[in-house]
C-alpha cells in the first residue's frame, strides 16, 4: 500500500487539464463578481442593512461601507489575473482572501457553493495551475512545465467528488425520499414554466426528482471518473444543472459545476480546448509544449502534500460534526452549514421579539423591519444562532437608550418541510443569558417528530 501510494505521488500527467480549469475558474469568478455588482447586490446586501449577522469567531469581519465596492473590485481583478495566469500565486491568494472576506461579512447570504468556491480557491493556492498556458509561463520559460504531478489534478477531482457524494448522502433521509420534501412545496410554484408548468404539479414528478437527485449526487463522480461512462455522465451533468438553473434561483452555481466537471476529461480533450483558445487569441501554444516535468524539491513537496492531506481530512470529517449535537439536525441546524446539505429544507418562521425593562416593568415589542431587511428577517426567524445574535443586538440598542436592566425573549414559530408550525425557541428563556458558541443551544424546543436518515 505504501509502495503504491509512493508510486502514485511520484507519477506525472499533462498540465493541460489544470490550465483549462484555471482559465474557466477565473473567467467564471470574474463574471460572477461583475454580475453581482451590476445587479446592485453589493448595495442591497452589504451597504443598505443596518445590522449584519456574523459567523462565530469572525465577528470582526464586517462590510466597509462604500469601500465594500473596493473589496469586490479586488476580488474581480484577482479572478481575471488567475484566468490568464499572471502572478498566479499572489492572484489566487488575493482572490481566496477577498472572496472569503465577502462571504464572511454576513452569514445571511451563506450558500453551499460560495463555501465551495472559498475552499476550492484555497486548494488552488497549492496547485501548479500556472505551470502551463499562462502569462507566468510565457514570460519566464524556466517556470513553464508541460507535465505536473498527477495529484495536483486529482486533488480537484477529489474535492468535487466529496461535494457530490456528501450531497447525495444528505439526501438519504425520509423527508427527501418518502415525502418528496421540500420539492413537493417548491416545484408546483413553477406553474408558469413553458411546457413544464403543468408537469410540475404532478406528485409523481416530485418523487422522481427527489430520487433521481439523490442517485445523481451519489453516482456522478464515479461515472465521471470512468472513461467509458464519462461523456454520457457529462451530458447528464449539463442536463441536471441546466434544469436546476431553470427551476431554482441558484445563480452561477450550475455553470460553475458544469465547467468544473471538465477536469475529469483526458489531457487530449483539454489540449483541443487550448488549441481553440490559441487560434482565437493568436497564442503560440507550442512554446508551452516543452515536455518538461515540474519536480518539487523534497521539503516543498512534503509541505504541500501535508497541507493537502490535512485539508482533505478536514473536508471529510467536518460535515459529520452534527453528530456531536443532540436533537434533529434539520430543526436545530447545529452542524448544518458547511456539510454539503443542498436544498433539503423549506423552513418558514415568525419571530416576535420582546424586550422587557425589569426596573420599570415595561415591555417593548420589536418591529424587526426597523433593523433588518426582509431577507435577513426571513433567515433570522428559523435559525437559532441568528436569533441569539439578534437578541444581543437588540439589547445593545436598548442599553444605549438607557434601559440597563433588561431581558430579551422571543415568541418564535417555525414550520419545517410542510409540517405544522410549532414553537421553536423557549419563550421563557432570557436570550441574554446565552452567548453564541459551538455548544448546543438549550433554548431550542424539541422537534417532537423524527426525520430518519444519515
Amino acid at each position: 500500500m505504501s509502495a503504491k501510494l509512493n508510486k502514485y505521488l511520484k507519477s506525472y500527467t499533462e498540465a493541460a487539464p489544470l490550465a483549462v480549469f484555471r482559465i474557466c475558474f477565473g473567467v467564471m469568478m470574474f463574471i460572477s463578481v461583475v454580475r453581482f455588482w451590476l445587479n446592485g447586490w453589493i448595495e442591497k446586501l452589504y451597504i443598505t442593512p443596518k445590522f449584519f449577522f456574523s459567523y462565530y469567531g469572525f465577528e470582526w469581519v464586517k462590510p466597509l461601507g462604500n469601500y465594500t465596492y473596493l473589496i469586490f473590485a479586488i476580488c474581480g481583478i484577482a479572478a481575471l489575473l488567475v484566468a490568464v495566469g499572471y502572478k498566479y500565486r499572489i492572484s489566487i491568494l488575493v482572490f481566496f482572501l477577498s472572496f472569503t472576506y465577502i462571504e464572511l461579512m454576513d452569514k445571511t447570504t451563506y450558500l453551499n457553493h460560495y463555501y465551495f468556491i472559498s475552499i476550492l480557491s484555497f486548494l488552488m493556492i497549492f496547485l501548479p495551475a500556472s505551470a502551463y498556458f499562462s502569462l507566468d509561463a510565457w514570460k519566464n520559460r524556466k517556470n513553464a512545465f508541460q507535465k505536473i504531478p498527477a495529484w495536483s489534478i486529482d486533488a480537484i477531482k477529489l474535492l468535487m467528488a466529496t461535494v457530490y457524494f456528501y450531497a447525495g448522502i444528505a439526501k438519504v433521509n425520509s423527508d427527501w425520499l418518502l415525502r418528496a420534501m421540500p420539492l413537493k412545496i417548491w416545484l408546483p410554484a413553477q406553474y408558469d414554466l413553458p411546457f413544464l408548468g403543468n408537469l410540475m404539479q404532478q406528485e409523481w414528478l416530485h418523487y422522481a426528482f427527489s430520487w433521481s437527485g439523490m442517485l445523481y449526487d451519489l453516482l456522478i463522480p464515479f461515472f465521471l471518473l470512468w472513461r467509458r461512462t464519462r461523456f454520457v455522465a457529462f451530458l447528464v451533468v449539463i442536463i441536471f444543472h441546466v434544469l436546476t438553473r431553470i427551476l431554482f434561483p441558484i445563480g452561477m452555481f450550475p455553470y460553475i459545476m458544469i465547467v468544473s466537471a471538465l477536469i475529469f476529461f483526458s489531457p487530449g480533450f483539454h489540449h483541443r480546448i487550448l488549441n481553440f483558445i490559441s487560434r482565437l487569441f493568436h497564442i503560440n501554444k507550442s512554446v508551452f509544449d516543452n515536455g518538461k516535468k515540474l519536480v518539487y524539491n523534497g521539503i516543498k513537496r512534503k509541505a504541500i502534500l501535508a497541507i493537502l492531506a490535512v485539508f482533505f481530512i478536514v473536508q471529510i470529517l467536518f460535515p459529520w460534526r452534527y453528530l456531536l449535537y443532540p436533537g434533529e439536525l434539520f430543526w436545530t441546524e447545529e452542524g448544518f452549514r458547511f456539510s454539503w446539505r443542498v436544498m433539503l429544507m423549506e423552513k418558514v418562521g415568525y419571530a416576535q421579539f420582546i424586550v422587557e425593562d425589569k426596573d420599570s416593568g415595561k415591555r417593548f415589542y420589536i418591529d424587526n423591519g426597523q433593523y433588518l431587511t426582509p431577507f435577513q428577517e426571513k433567515q433570522m426567524s428559523t435559525q437559532p444562532d441568528f436569533i441569539l445574535q439578534y437578541a444581543h443586538f437588540l439589547a445593545e440598542e436598548f442599553r444605549e437608550k438607557g434601559h440597563e436592566n433588561i431581558e430579551v425573549h422571543v415568541e418564535n414559530f417555525v414550520a419545517l418541510n410542510g409540517r405544522r408550525s410549532r414553537k421553536y425557541i423557549d419563550p421563557e428563556a432570557d436570550l441574554l443569558e446565552y452567548e453564541d458558541s459551538f455548544r448546543h443551544k438549550t433554548f431550542i424546543l424539541p422537534f417532537n417528530d423524527e426525520i430518519k436518515g444519515i
